[in-house]
């Protein structure tokens, strides 16, 4: 798939790249996609939820009434889980959530997930450029130029960029990562990619 590299105002460059098919033109996987999303959903848990149990409650543990004969349930103390206040029944524990997932798994999902983008003409290439200080108004205007839509855009760097980071923090419908936290779950969840130039070949390279 050949695309063209667009300049920040939105006019075309004049340059032509050749995506990678080992990259971005594979045959889905998706079940490789459900595995990796399903672990990093799971990762992202804190896994710290919490709720007393009845040895745990701070109840007096005096029997309330007899065993036999009073007419109803028999109950050993308030900390029974009947009561309100009283010890939660199988109630959450502080656990761990993380899972493990094969390399060669995490990689399909991610090439799967990178060529379903390609497949629906959802990447745009633009010339690497440099932002002087953090200007959400003019990345906003940047990505208008380049059509990149107002829905959920996954904005790629070859390395880090301070400006552009902090310009997009206000933008809830734009997300700006570098290549290397670059995943499955956030492909998937973005409407659009937008690389800057040499990020695909950053990707092709790491592929083995």
């Amino acid at each position: 798939m050949e695309l063209s590299v667009y300049k920040i105002d939105g006019t075309q460059s004049g340059k032509k790249v050749v995506l990678d098919e080992k990259v971005f033109g594979i045959e889905p996987n998706d079940h490789a996609i459900y595995l990796d999303v399903v672990q990093y959903l799971a990762n992202q848990r804190q896994g710290t939820a919490k709720a007393k149990d009845r040895s745990e409650v701070a109840y007096s543990t005096k029997k309330l009434g007899r065993q036999k004969g009073g007419g109803g349930a028999r109950h050993g103390s308030l900390k029974a889980g009947t009561f309100v206040g009283g010890g939660n029944i199988h109630g959450p524990k502080p656990r761990e959530y993380n899972s493990k997932l094969n390399k060669k798994v995490k990689q399909l999902a991610r090439l799967s997930a990178l060529s379903y983008k390609a497949a629906e003409g959802k990447i745009t290439l633009v010339e690497p450029f440099e932002m002087d200080a953090p200007k959400t108004k003019e990345l906003l205007s940047i990505l208008s130029n380049i059509k990149a839509g107002d829905r959920k855009v996954l904005f790629v760097l070859p390395a880090n960029s301070d400006n552009i980071y902090l310009s997009s923090r206000n933008l809830p419908e734009v997300k700006v990562i570098t290549v290397d936290e670059i995943n499955t779950y956030v492909i998937m969840n973005a409407h659009s990619l937008v690389f800057v130039d040499g990020v695909q070949d950053i990707l092709a390279a790491r592929v083995k």
